[in-house]
């Protein structure tokens, strides 16, 4: 396979080799098990979800310490989210994905196998989270500002899960087009899935979240209104995923109405001038894409709101303010 430069943009074509050649040149991909011990198996992809929720809880209990914040309400809220985000992720993708789990229903509670979708972790956690809060007379603004910084760094390490279950990718590329990016051989490797590279569409969503996890820690230092770093949040991941989801082959997706699709392209044209979409099955609208617009609209209004409400708390120094927003 080789990139081909036409018009500064990407695309691709397959070279075509020997059944027998091929299968000799492809390396092992990492086995997504990482212990056995009997009938019972650990995989990475476990592991690597629970270090992300585990260094997320970590983060927003220090936050919550430095806000004169009970550290413990984070530790019984977690009980609340943690269940309800994987409840949540794996029914919204059982939901997009009911063909296949009608046939095979077993598959369901399969979550080790990968299938679960961060937008419906998110809706999910985010129910729970103000179930919680308001139980406990809490601000949810002042709560989603001290958790928002763990929870898009969590998303950052969970990407890795994706990494090694081989999923969640984008369309055909080179090896050439991988080395370009000056990749270790190993990631490049396991970008191989049946001797054909692919986007690195997990490292790319990896990377655009620790960047975001930084300008959110960067951003406490800031005179913001209570609420903005959680929308901030809200508005920078949901740019990133936008634009990257349209690499990937494997978005879940609906028949939706033309105009609704036209806008969706026309929003990605400047990644349109670099490289091709993914393959997109299912229907015509990518649901992450719509979800995500939908998530930097509402992110951009709300703090437009703040900002016009007079009444709106400051972030910064109210170590002592427990009211709600």
């Amino acid at each position: 396979m080789k990139l081909v430069a036409n018009s500064f943009k990407i695309t691709s074509s397959v070279k075509s080799f020997d059944k027998g050649e091929m299968t000799s040149m492809i390396p092992a991909a990492i086995d997504p098990v990482a212990l056995s011990l009997g009938p019972l198996q650990i995989h990475w992809y476990g592991i690597i979800m629970g270090t992300s929720a585990i260094l997320g809880l970590f983060l927003a209990t220090r936050e919550a310490k430095r806000q004169q914040i009970d550290p413990d309400l984070l530790l019984d809220m977690m009980i609340w989210v943690l269940p309800s985000a994987i409840v949540g992720a794996r029914l919204y993708y059982v939901l997009f994905e009911w063909e296949y789990y009608m046939i095979h229903p077993e598959d369901i509670i399969a979550v080790w196998k990968g299938g679960l979708a961060i937008h419906g972790g998110l809706i999910g956690a985010f129910i729970a989270g103000y179930l919680f809060v308001r139980k406990h007379n809490l601000s949810f603004l002042k709560m989603g500002d001290i958790v928002a910084p763990g929870i898009i760094l969590g998303q950052a390490i969970g990407r890795w899960g994706n990494f090694i279950n081989q999923e969640a990718h984008g369309g055909e590329v080179s090896r050439a087009f991988l080395e370009n990016m000056h990749l270790p051989d190993w990631l490049i490797e396991q970008m191989n899935i049946h001797g054909t590279y692919y986007h690195p569409t997990f490292l790319y969503e990896s990377v655009w979240n620790l960047v975001g996890f930084l300008l959110l820690i960067g951003l406490r230092k800031v005179n913001l209104k209570r609420g903005e770093i959680f929308f901030t949040y809200l508005i920078w991941y949901s740019l990133g995923r936008f634009f990257i989801e349209g690499l990937r082959t494997d978005s879940l997706a609906f028949e939706g109405a033309e105009w609704l699709e036209q806008i969706l392209q026309a929003l990605w044209l400047p990644m349109d001038a670099l490289f091709e979409p993914g393959l997109l099955t299912g229907g015509n609208i990518r649901v992450a894409q719509l979800i995500s617009l939908v998530g930097i609209l509402l992110g951009l209004i709300l703090i437009i709101w703040r900002r016009i409400d007079k009444t709106a708390k400051e972030k910064v120094d109210e170590t002592k303010e427990t009211q709600n927003a």
